[in-house]
């Protein structure tokens, strides 16, 4: 499973941009750049995000994630390169518009978290995700699908999206998984948005002994080592296909 989240245009992956990505400075594969938007509103009880069903044609086919996808060249305004975060945020509404038709704020945006993925993936990119809160965009009606790319949304609390991830009815990429683990200790769109602390998650993949796979990242003791069993601080996550996901962060 690829530890990232948007989807691609296989050509895209070849266009050099004059933005600065973060990636591995040693990497075969560049990572594309790429922008996600983790659109947020107030449920009945607790908070609700959108989540979409992409199509078997897509990079991650199959999978439940955040409307989202590479950043072009169109995307970088003029003036702001080699800084990303500007062109990263314009390609995140328009993949948003693009794929679910809702025409986001740009303003409204912040700046989450980054994630690149293990230095061996196939296909790589380096994603910036985003917060937004729905405001008037969170009825139903507002959202189109095109049965193509995105099969299927729905507004769904981050707590039984996780539930789901962990009986098998909905397949999620692990930054998915962390994001909906980050966002689910928030009760409304306020506490979320305050609560925004950008923080990168540079992945490393290791493997436990019992065969579980598990993403390591800055400030755990395996990080750089590629030894999970070395003991200090936790920040990984165990994806034990018995046992379950564990986002796992003690460190720091």
């Amino acid at each position: 499973m690829a530890d990232t989240e948007p989807s691609l245009d296989s050509a895209a992956a070849d266009v050099t941009l004059p933005i600065d990505v973060i990636d591995h400075p040693d990497a075969e594969r560049p990572a594309s750049p790429a922008a996600t938007i983790v659109l947020v509103r107030d449920g009945d009880a607790e908070l609700e995000v959108l989540m979409i069903h992409r199509g078997a044609a897509t990079a991650f086919g199959g999978m439940w994630a955040f409307p989202g996808g590479v950043i072009e060249a169109a995307d970088i305004p003029d003036g702001t390169a080699p800084d990303p975060l500007p062109a990263a945020r314009r390609a995140a509404v328009r993949e948003t518009h693009e794929e679910v038709r809702l025409q986001v704020d740009e303003s409204s945006l912040v700046y989450w978290s980054h994630w690149l993925p293990p230095i061996e993936t196939p296909q790589r990119f380096s994603t910036w995700f985003f917060l937004a809160p729905a405001g008037d965009l969170d009825a139903d009606e507002h959202v189109g699908i095109d049965g193509d790319e995105v099969h299927a949304h729905r507004w769904i609390a981050p707590a039984n999206a996780l539930a789901m991830q962990a009986s098998g009815e909905m397949l999620i990429a692990p930054p998915t998984f962390v994001t909906l683990e980050q966002i689910h200790r928030y009760s409304d769109i306020a506490s979320a948005l305050a609560a925004a602390e950008p923080a990168s998650f540079v992945t490393e993949i290791a493997w436990a002994p019992d065969g579980a796979r598990i993403c390591l990242w800055e400030g755990d003791a395996g990080f750089g080592l590629g030894d999970p069993m070395v003991q200090g601080p936790r920040h990984r996550l165990v994806m034990d296909e018995h046992a379950g996901w564990r986002y796992l962060h003690t460190a720091g």
